[in-house]
């Protein structure tokens, strides 16, 4: 955030500096409103970002405080927003293309990965490579298809080299992330994987702790709250496939179900 940062460094002392960059978010928080009275609403985001990837302060290059909070009627309108405003940070400038989302506008279930790959980079569509056939099969054990749910990732554009998305990357993609649940409103929200499990639920406890358990995202810009049900990545099953990963995600996507009938 050159920005930002830079009104940041104008302000702050070097040790100030270096002290804040070794800082959890919400210190890094308490140490600035002490040093300047004031906090400003995109620190407040990428703070929660650092919180959620356990990433300490840096200087960034995005600035997604230039996009305001994407806002449409339909799913339509914000994918084309979404176009325009692509690749949204400089940091992901090396994306070929927008990854919006595909499926139901209505849906009442919404899959959430991490961001798309190289296949989805070049197809412009989430969950197309190895990682999505294996999806496409735990959604076929759930009786659903892709024209049945919505999937999407919180990052729209494809990370250089498949690397985890920074900090300030993820608080310039997730205002899109919760515009699109917001349309939708489903009854139930799959994270698939670590990143997107933390993103959610805005925490920085590890996938292996928190699957297999509901729990609940809260729209940062509205009262709307939805349940999350946070399991592997699909990837993840690939990497690592036995019995008992399999077994965990099948107990995982038994629980969504349940969600969806209401029992």
């Amino acid at each position: 955030m050159a920005t930002l940062e830079g009104e940041t460094r104008g302000r702050m002392s070097p040790a100030g500096h270096l002290r804040a960059r070794n800082l959890s978010g919400r210190h890094r928080l308490q140490l600035k409103k002490t040093l300047n009275g004031s906090v400003s609403v995109t620190e407040l985001k990428l703070a929660r970002a650092d919180v959620a990837l356990g990433v300490p302060w840096a200087p960034r290059p995005c600035e997604p405080a230039r996009q305001g909070q994407p806002e449409a009627s339909d799913l339509a309108t914000l994918a084309e927003a979404a176009e325009a405003a692509f690749p949204f940070c400089e940091g992901l400038s090396g994306a070929c293309r927008c990854v919006f989302g595909e499926g139901r506008d209505d849906a009442d279930l919404v899959f959430v990965g991490e961001g798309p790959g190289a296949e989805e980079d070049r197809q412009g569509r989430p969950f197309v490579g190895p990682a999505g056939r294996k999806l496409d099969e735990i959604m076929a054990a759930m009786g659903l298809s892709r024209v049945d749910v919505y999937i999407c990732n919180v990052l729209k554009a494809r990370p250089p080299g498949n690397r985890a998305p920074l900090p300030d990357e993820v608080a310039a993609s997730a205002p899109w992330l919760h515009a699109q649940l917001r349309l939708i409103r489903p009854k139930i929200i799959v994270a698939l994987g670590g990143a997107a499990a933390k993103v959610l639920l805005e925490t920085d406890t590890g996938i292996t702790r928190l699957r297999g358990r509901i729990a609940t995202w809260h729209d940062p810009d509205s009262d709307l709250q939805i349940p999350v049900m946070p399991t592997f990545h699909p990837a993840y099953i690939l990497r690592n496939y036995t019995e008992e990963v399999r077994r965990q995600v099948w107990h995982d996507m038994q629980a969504a179900m349940a969600v969806l009938s209401g029992s």
